[in-house]
């Protein structure tokens, strides 16, 4: 090797060193040393290297933690040690008959414990040979389960490689280490609210989301999610020669933050089961504030050579058991089951009960869900259930009981069309809920309308959602044609209206009929996953809402970018009798917009078929320019970063956007060279 490689090799090296370093500042010790530009810069210039040079890439690169190649399905994997459920206790008297159980097996010694917050995640176990990242499995039965490790890999605070970040630190030969992945409380929110803006289903609670993130098939949508693991455990562990001594579970949790693990907060070591209820009753006072979902706190005899002789049962461990949080519970009878209708369409049976009193709050109606989870709970409408309530979560129904059962109990039936607007509902593929998709439901009217006028739709200036809510509540529209049938002496006396801005909103409203566009009339409806590029493609194959309507599933789908279940989407919309009503009505007010065949100037543009991404502001044009400039030249503007995209241009304090191009090595733009880029195509 060249002198030049040999340097660059040790860069490479060096880069991974310090990245790692900072890994650890950052998720281990919460402390970080450098700024997050800073980091983007380090990581920019290892992933470049290792494009460049890539006889030096590494699978335990920092770099690697992007994603990877789909899997057809997971594969099982055995535990070498049985990862163990815990014994629960719910009460006080329960906690201390545990610990009279463990003291009759070792009497007249002192018994230390270690206690952190019961994470309500996925348990996992990761798999480090010589310090490197080699597998990860879910716990299943406790003795199989399912292969993850390309999922696992793509956690953001899981290291590829272990490396001692405190003095005579000795990395394993062999660990499998063991914890939970979790998703905090504030990054769910932000993901439930992602995918409803994207017309995805919504997760319905952490555990769901984190469990559900990796057990996808795909590891680059695990990688977008915003998962954590926290180590609580072992399976095996193995040194070579000389090494620290660990002989309790204090030790080994001190022992996995030195080597890069992150490790569940506010966990301590305590002396005695006394000062254990306390920890939990200070623990359960801190519900509402822990970032992350939790159900109890565990404890674990902390010597390691006491709980050797506590051994286990068939299927837990005698040295450690789950104290949790008690749910209060009541028994009252389901009178019926309604179903309510989201802004977004969505249809959610709501259980009517008899009121009941449960830890002192009167409870008369729990969510259930979606039909799915009434089928697997057997409920019936006059069923005896149990209700239960935790904190301030909303109440569940938790079971029927069915012993109770006289004969008149009736089988609950999912209504088929809306129960708000009579329109059929539908239930598309993969989704657990059925949805209205009439888009003049009043139930979706105004959250429609206001997305129609929107600067995505036909961008109505001065419509804006406090008139978008009068007007549907004063019944002057009702569905979107209504809009351009306003008349000036039906709104000119409300208040804060007056002469002047009526005339204003109404000419605005007609001069938006005149310039409307099919792609923005189409983006405008509303329809589930279907955007504005999406539209755009849309409208230039089918010229008009006629065609479109008459669209079969694979037509739509010999589309480019238009998959099997935006295909459904947009065939089932144009199946629904009130949408098909809507189009009418729009074809009568003269609101029919038809796409004509571009005529664009022929050049051997750079432009042209390529897709772009904007990120930052730019000093030249809007946003809205920018992208009016590629499509003029054949190109396309999209909103997320994919390996699909030719183009990232960057402006003045970019987002994330930014750091996933560098991530996936994508061409980046400064402004001056986009302009650069336009002038060769002009």
């Amino acid at each position: 090797m060249d002198n030049n490689l040999e340097l660059i090799k040790k860069r490479i090296e060096k880069l991974r060193e310090q990245i790692e370093y900072h890994n650890y500042r950052y998720y281990v010790l919460d402390d970080p040393e450098i700024s997050d530009a800073e980091y983007d810069k380090l990581f920019r210039e290892l992933l470049e290297l290792e494009n460049k040079y890539p006889q030096f890439r590494s699978p335990t690169s920092p770099t690697q933690k992007i994603g990877g190649e789909s899997l057809k399905e997971f594969k099982q994997r055995t535990h070498s040690v049985p990862m163990y459920s815990l014994d629960n206790v719910f009460s006080e008297q329960e906690w201390y008959d545990y610990i009279a159980r463990i003291k009759r097996i070792i009497p007249d010694e002192e018994i230390n414990f270690w206690v952190d917050p019961k994470l309500d995640g996925l348990a996992i176990e990761i798999i480090y040979q010589n310090g490197e990242f080699v597998a990860a499995a879910t716990r299943g039965d406790g003795i199989v389960g399912e292969d993850v490790t390309q999922n696992v890999k793509t956690i953001k605070n899981v290291p590829l490689v272990l490396k001692g970040f405190s003095k005579d630190i000795k990395i394993p030969s062999y660990l499998e280490v063991r914890g939970e992945v979790v998703i905090a409380k504030e990054d769910f929110y932000k993901l439930n609210k992602k995918q409803l803006e994207q017309g995805l289903k919504t997760f319905a609670n952490p555990r769901n989301a984190a469990a559900g993130s990796i057990r996808q098939l795909d590891p680059n949508i695990t990688a977008q999610r915003p998962l954590k693991f926290f180590a609580y455990g072992i399976g095996l562990l193995r040194f070579e020669g000389e090494h620290i001594k660990i002989s309790r579970q204090s030790e080994l949790i001190e022992f996995f933050r030195n080597i890069g693990l992150s490790t569940v907060p506010l966990a301590k070591f305590i002396k005695n089961s006394d000062e254990v209820w306390e920890y939990f009753k200070f623990i359960e006072s801190k519900i509402e504030q822990f970032p992350y979902e939790i159900d109890g706190v565990v404890a674990k005899v902390d010597l390691f050579e006491q709980q050797q002789r506590l051994g286990a049962t068939a299927r837990s461990p005698r040295w450690a058991i789950a104290l949790k949080f008690k749910a209060e519970q009541g028994i009252t009878k389901l009178i019926d089951i309604k179903v309510q209708v989201g802004r977004t369409g969505i249809l959610t049976p709501v259980a009517e009960l008899e009121p009941v009193e449960i830890g002192g709050v009167v409870v008369k109606r729990a969510t259930l869900h979606n039909e799915d989870e009434i089928k697997a709970k057997d409920l019936r409408i006059g069923d005896y259930v149990v209700v239960q309530r935790a904190g301030n979560v909303i109440p569940e129904v938790v079971r029927p009981l069915k012993e109770k059962r006289d004969g008149s109990e009736k089988e609950f039936k999912f209504p088929s069309t809306c129960p708000v607007c009579g329109s059929s509902v539908v239930r598309l593929q993969g989704e657990v809920h059925y949805r209205c998709i009439n888009v003049s439901c009043p139930a979706r009217l105004k959250r429609g309308l206001i997305h129609f006028v929107s600067k995505a739709g036909l961008d109505i200036k001065g419509l804006g959602d406090r008139w978008i809510e009068t007007f549907v509540d004063m019944g002057l529209i009702k569905d979107f044609a209504d809009i351009f049938l306003l008349k000036k002496e039906q709104i000119v006396h409300l208040e804060r209206m007056g002469n002047k801005l009526a005339e204003n909103m109404l000419n605005a409203i007609e001069e938006a009929k005149k310039r409307a566009t099919l792609d923005k009339l189409i983006s405008g409806l509303g329809i589930r996953l279907v955007g504005e590029q999406t539209a755009k493609t849309v409208a230039k194959h089918f010229k008009n809402l006629d065609n479109l309507a008459k669209a079969t599933k694979e037509e739509l789908m010999s589309l480019k970018d238009i998959g099997e279940e935006v295909a459904h989407s947009i065939y089932s919309f144009f199946r629904n009798p009130d949408n098909l009503r809507l189009l009418k009505k729009f074809k009568e007010i003269n609101l029919w917009p038809e796409e004509k065949e571009e005529t664009q100037k022929e050049t051997k543009s750079q432009i042209k078929g390529k897709t772009f991404v904007f990120t930052g502001k730019l000093d030249s044009f809007s946003r809205s320019e920018a992208k009016k400039i590629v499509e003029k030249y054949g190109g396309r503007v999209v909103s997320a970063v994919s390996k699909k995209v030719d183009y990232v241009v960057v402006g003045h304090e970019p987002g994330s956007k930014f750091k996933k191009a560098q991530e996936l090595n994508l061409t980046i733009l400064s402004e001056d060279e986009f302009k650069k880029l336009i002038q060769t195509n002009s």
